[in-house]
């Protein structure tokens, strides 16, 4: 008799959950509650909710990942990905400014639902230890508030930064680094190190939007290059491209890409170093996300495979600690002393006091907690927002799979005008980033990038719910 009470029991919690998840009130890649917290909720055993969660398995409501408790279940057919992109092969003058400044000055009103911003959300940003760090550090260092800071930078910060390049197998000393307003300023001074207006530079298609922007204003030529939207960059398009065009460097987002997420091979990114260092064309390697992946391992850094310093390694702070302190680096290899002068002639130096705190955070040893906690959330996240588009936008809309990083490539059917929906949405107080954000060729006008960011709510999936039935009105 007692067998049957529990089992009738049980069966009844499972229930429960199901007709939640059926109902969709409970979404799929959602964490259901952990099995002692439904205990407390319910008034029944532990015992009781794992046979329930067992059960639950067993019918394929939920599955368990290791170390993080149960989620629910996708019951539908995974969305496909996006094809290899075919951009045109000839180089293109750059103008995608207006546009950009447009949609990020819209970004910025009072109540918009920043879906078409990549930024951290403010919950995930250690504010509070940052700023008693910086007032410690002003009132132990008030010299940094009144002097100049020179290139190349704080050298306990620069210090700090080449014991972290060993996660990425790179081996350098701190006198090669160069530090910076962000990783935009770092992407900026090696491109003027490298090329001149008029060059043409070769950049992976789509891509992020901000270098497109600094190379119309430093007047020089976009080469997109077909790319996979797992495995990156085309090396046999790329090579071909250089064999027929005078391309004067290369461009390029090997781990985590941003829109798309991709993360080339350990043995892609050897053969990419290898065959720009043999043909003389020097790679600019943005690494701003690279932190942010997924995996177990940290992959290797293109420029781990760089022996003859034809590799500029730039990355920043501001997608992982720190958005509002603007520091970010560059490891211009043989460029050192171009970029250094460059950065002096630019904007003299970068802010002693941000510098100063974010050596810091880096000496106590916080700044791995926080990425380990960061990646579980925007995986965590990027999986939330893919189900929902899945369920809410228009039938043959596909998604990126991104190896890390917290933005989605999501490409809707040819007929939508991601320009029209991003009007239609801007109406309705969410920002949106359309596709042709991301192409000197103007190119994707049906797609969208989709900030992960931003913690799941009910709240969040009924924003893209009601994104999914604009565009569908966009295409009809």
């Amino acid at each position: 008799m007692e067998i049957e009470q529990s089992t009738v029991l049980y069966e009844v919690v499972a229930s429960d959950i199901s007709s939640m998840i059926s109902a969709g009130t409970l979404a799929a890649g959602e964490r259901v509650p952990s099995v002692r917290k439904l205990s407390r909720q319910r008034r029944v055993s532990v015992s009781t909710v794992v046979q329930a969660y067992r059960l639950l398995e067993d019918r394929g409501f939920i599955e368990a990942r290791p170390q993080s408790g149960y989620y629910v279940r996708s019951r539908q057919r995974p969305m496909r990905e996006p094809a290899v992109s075919a951009p045109p092969r000839a180089p293109q003058l750059v103008g995608v400014h207006a546009l950009v400044s447009r949609v990020l000055e819209s970004a910025k009103e009072p109540g918009m639902v920043p879906l078409g911003t990549a930024l951290p959300h403010a919950d995930l940003v250690p504010t509070s230890k940052l700023r008693r760090i910086l007032t410690d550090v002003a009132r132990r260092m008030p010299d940094t508030l009144s002097t100049y800071a020179l290139p190349p930078g704080r050298e306990d910060l620069r210090r700090q930064i080449a014991l972290r390049a060993r996660d990425f197998g790179v081996r350098i000393d701190a006198d090669e680094i160069v530090v910076t307003n962000g990783c935009v300023e770092a992407v900026n001074l090696c491109l003027r190190a490298v090329a001149k207006p008029g060059d043409v530079i070769a950049l992976e298609s789509p891509t992020y939007f901000g270098l497109l922007q600094i190379i119309e204003s430093l007047g020089m030529k976009a080469l997109e290059i077909p790319t996979h939207p797992r495995s990156g960059v085309s090396l046999d398009a790329l090579e071909l491209a250089i064999d027929r065009q005078k391309v004067k460097a290369c461009l390029l987002m090997p781990t985590v890409s941003n829109p798309l997420g991709s993360t080339m091979s350990e043995a892609a990114k050897g053969r990419l170093v290898r065959m720009l260092a043999e043909k003389g064309v020097p790679l600019i390697e943005d690494a701003v996300y690279s932190a942010l992946h997924f995996g177990d391992v940290q992959p290797r850094a293109a420029k781990a495979y760089d022996r003859t310093g034809n590799v500029l390694w730039c990355s920043s702070f501001t997608k992982t600690l720190a958005p509002g302190l603007r520091i970010g680096w560059v490891a211009p290899g043989r460029y050192y002393e171009q970029v250094q002068m460059l950065k002096f002639i630019s904007s003299v130096g970068v802010s002693d006091l941000p510098q100063a705190a974010i050596a810091s955070f880096l000496e106590t040893g916080g700044y791995d907690r926080l990425l380990r906690g960061l990646r579980k959330s925007y995986q965590n996240q990027v999986q939330l927002v893919t189900h929902a588009i899945s369920r809410h936008f228009p039938s043959g809309t596909r998604v990126t799979r991104p190896t890390g990083g917290y933005v989605l490539w999501v490409e809707m059917p040819k007929r939508i005008d991601a320009l029209a929906l991003y009007e239609r949405a801007l109406a309705e107080r969410v920002s949106l980033a359309p596709g042709a954000m991301f192409s000197a060729s103007k190119r994707y006008r049906h797609c969208l990038r989709v900030n992960c960011g931003i913690p799941w709510s009910a709240h969040t999936d009924a924003v893209l719910r009601r994104v999914g039935e604009l565009a569908a009105q966009c295409g009809s």
